[in-house]
């Protein structure tokens, strides 16, 4: 029971500070695009990980744990990066690079939350499993904007993903829309 929740807490505390990389990289990546309807579904891909990182934040605080401050100080410099090179890279490079993030995003959540139900913790084991689910809807999204460009072959050789499972992870019976970080929602 200690190795799960010592994993638990691991995953939590990459994930935690992956969310605020991600969060920077997609602001950078939602002012790149010329398009309307990608920049809305960027930005609501922004907020969903904020959404995320909340959450991730509360669990981890249950388990009397807390983010780790080297990691967030790295976390934050390679988002900021990513975000100002969005610019420079075209519209291809983001696109595919954010849905691999995404991929491993998911495994990342589903891996958590099998480490939650170990644990006795149905109700982080739910959170856990519609997060999975949700980064899946985001893998999915830049999937869909890369088929069929003309170096997906290429990249899905080098970097093996561009074909995923476009199955969605399991999750409760239940699912309520996720709310609004409470620094996002307006008064």
């Amino acid at each position: 029971m200690d190795r799960d929740r010592l994993e638990l807490i691991r995953i939590l505390q990459g994930a935690y500070s992956g969310e605020l990389a991600a969060g920077l990289a997609y602001r950078g990546h939602r002012k790149s695009v010329s398009r309307a309807d990608e920049r809305a579904a960027i930005q609501k891909i922004e907020r969903e990980e904020a959404v995320h990182r909340q959450r991730v934040g509360e669990i981890l605080a249950s388990l009397a744990a807390r983010p780790l401050k080297f990691r967030e100080a790295k976390m934050w410099m390679i988002g900021r990066a990513i975000g100002l090179s969005c610019h420079a890279l075209g519209r291809f490079l983001p696109m595919y690079f954010a849905g691999r993030l995404e991929s491993g995003n998911v495994v990342e959540y589903e891996d958590a939350a099998a480490h939650a139900a170990a644990l006795g913790l149905r109700d982080f084991e739910a959170d856990l499993l519609v997060m999975a689910r949700v980064e899946k809807e985001h893998e999915l999204f830049f999937l869909g904007v890369v088929a069929g460009h003309r170096l997906l072959p290429l990249m899905q050789t080098i970097f093996k993903w561009g074909e995923c499972d476009t199955r969605a992870p399991e999750a409760p019976n239940v699912i309520e829309p996720e709310p609004e970080p409470a620094s996002q929602t307006t008064p």
